[in-house]
């Protein structure tokens, strides 16, 4: 079955594949990344914006390669909660018959990360300010490095992929 992450960063498409694998296991796949606009900015500001480029990713994705039999997208995003900036991620997983979608945890990014994200800056590239990294965003990310990689982007992925995928586990219920 072939599964196509409507993204090329090696993160995404492993977290994806690690998450059908577990959660599908009886099933063979094969995982194919490819570009395809999220239709939001490029640094999504809200739960909602979020959302909406996960679920675009996996409809641009499928009209893309329509053969395939899954499809998925994956947006982080940040989100304001009162002084507090958070950050997470929504993935969207399409099939012909089929939609499931989750949210991953939310955690709180420093006051200096924020800021530079407020001054509209993407997340990933805050982090390697602040962090004195390069392309970070395709590594461990801003939870990996808030963590020292106790948690990064791929086991952050992972746990939305695996709820994600409930429908598709449980079809008879959904």
């Amino acid at each position: 079955m072939q599964v196509i992450v409507a993204s090329k960063n090696p993160v995404k498409v492993n977290a994806v594949k690690l998450g059908f694998e577990q959660m599908l296991s009886d099933q063979k796949f094969d995982f194919e990344g490819i570009g395809v606009p999220s239709g939001v900015s490029d640094q999504p500001m809200s739960n909602l914006e979020t959302y909406n480029g996960a679920f675009n990713r996996a409809k641009n994705a499928m009209s893309k390669v329509p053969s395939a039999d899954y499809w998925v997208g994956i947006e982080g995003g940040i989100e304001m909660q009162e002084k507090d900036m958070g950050a997470f991620a929504w993935i969207v997983i399409l099939s012909s018959t089929q939609s499931g979608k989750a949210r991953t945890g939310t955690f709180f990014l420093p006051p200096k990360i924020s800021s530079l994200v407020q001054g509209g800056m993407e997340l990933g590239d805050a982090d390697d300010i602040v962090f004195q990294q390069t392309n970070s965003k395709q590594n461990a990310g801003a939870v990996g490095l808030l963590t020292n990689n106790c948690m990064d982007r791929t086991s952050l992925y992972l746990s939305g992929i695996i709820l994600a995928l409930i429908p598709f586990k449980n079809v008879e219920l959904y």
